[in-house]
């Protein structure tokens, strides 16, 4: 039996503006994007790796009555949301790059633990970690 993981979710608090984001600032490219009423699946994935994909999702139906999701976004805002890792080759460069693009960063490229890292937010709150691969 072949196993793996395909698609992560990623709480947002809007769609549109978190494809933008992902698409235009971190050069992601869409997998799916299909909707079913007012439902949207919405994935992308990075090119270097084909067989992931990251779910943007909205909080609410069909999965979280209201009230839920008005608490899992009021989370993602805040950054309480566990924080994903972007691998680049080079956190400096990436970083001023970035920047150039209008990423909001929460901390510059520091060197520790053997390598370079930074740390920014998406447009909804969530925390990344920019980690430059051990050369």
């Amino acid at each position: 039996m072949t196993q793996g993981i395909e698609v992560a979710g990623l709480y947002v608090r809007d769609q549109d503006e978190a494809l933008a984001f992902y698409v235009d600032k971190l050069g992601f490219r869409v997998h799916t994007d299909v909707r079913n009423g007012e439902y949207r699946w919405l994935t992308v994935q990075h090119p270097e790796q084909p067989s992931f994909q990251l779910g943007l999702y909205v909080p609410g139906p069909p999965t979280h009555d209201a009230a839920t999701a008005q608490t899992l976004s009021a989370m993602v805002a805040k950054g309480a949301m566990p924080p994903l890792v972007l691998v680049v080759d080079d956190c400096r460069a990436a970083w001023h790059t970035m920047r150039e693009l209008g990423v909001e960063f929460t901390q510059e490229p520091v060197d520790r633990y053997g390598t370079v890292d930074a740390g920014f937010r998406d447009p909804s709150g969530n925390g990344w970690k920019m980690i430059q691969t051990r050369r």
